[in-house]
């Protein structure tokens, strides 16, 4: 079996009992930085075998965690903070043991993403995770579509190299925007800190999580007169059912008024 581990994303405290007895009982644990993942392993006295599964292997170490597995070998994939695949190395393998029938399951945990996002106190109910920003212009100018595009609360993560960019790529896509740019989440120093676009931090320390707020566009409902008129010259452009679809999304109103609305007034 491959175990994909979270492990604390800052409290060392933040890993559940299952997470530790996984860790104890594998025979082999495939760590993103087998140095940092020391910390972790000897702070809860665990002394399994460690290898080193980061970005830079993921390809090769994929295809021997597969033969080790195939080898009836329990395995546990860990990062070096939080979610393994999550904006961390792990996709590649997961495709792989897909692909191989090869049983896998997730020891859930600390997630920085979803840490931010209840700490940001915006709206929770609507969100989607965007990763980091890419640092190539096309990708980039792709991904601040998508992010100015989604209606919801979009969480971005960022480090401390980029934090200052990405608000300024974002103040740009997105105008006046409210962000919550939260650090040092579960630790000591953690920090939620609000602000309107444009901004930029003076001092920069860590990793980041950005969450930004999204507010839906106030539509004022126009009168009858005038939705009749709209709707009129809607419909000698584009035909009766088409311009009735275009005013239902618009306003958000049913179908059946719309309708009603235009008889009433064709009887008349």
């Amino acid at each position: 079996m491959l175990y994909i581990v979270a492990t604390p994303i800052g409290n060392l405290e933040d890993i559940s009992i299952r997470a530790i007895n996984v860790l104890r009982e594998c025979d082999i644990i495939a760590c993103e930085d087998t140095r940092h993942s020391k910390i972790l392993l000897d702070h809860y006295d665990i002394h399994t075998k460690t290898i080193a599964y980061h970005k830079f292997n993921e390809q090769n170490s994929a295809d021997g965690i597969i033969s080790l597995l195939k080898q009836s070998k329990n395995i546990a994939l860990i990062s070096d903070a939080g979610m393994p695949v999550i904006s961390d190395p792990g996709n590649i393998l997961v495709k792989k043991l897909i692909e191989n029938d090869l049983p896998f399951t997730v020891v859930p945990g600390a997630n920085a993403g979803l840490s931010a996002l209840i700490l940001s106190g915006f709206d929770a109910t609507k969100f989607a995770f965007f990763g980091f920003l890419s640092e190539k212009n096309k990708e980039l100018k792709s991904q601040l579509i998508n992010i100015k595009d989604f209606k919801g609360t979009r969480i971005i993560y960022s480090s401390k190299y980029n934090i200052n960019k990405d608000l300024e790529n974002l103040y740009f896509a997105l105008g006046n925007v409210k962000v919550a740019i939260v650090s040092e989440i579960t630790k000591l120093h953690e920090s939620t800190d609000i602000q309107t676009l444009p901004y930029a931090l003076s001092d920069p320390k860590g990793e980041y999580v950005i969450v930004v707020e999204y507010v839906a566009e106030q539509i004022t409902l126009p009168n009858d007169t005038d939705l009749l008129k709209e709707l009129e010259t809607l419909i000698s452009v584009n035909g009766k059912q088409a311009a009735m679809k275009i005013l239902k999304e618009k306003y958000d109103l049913s179908k059946s008024y719309i309708y009603n609305l235009y008889e009433k007034n064709k009887t008349h």
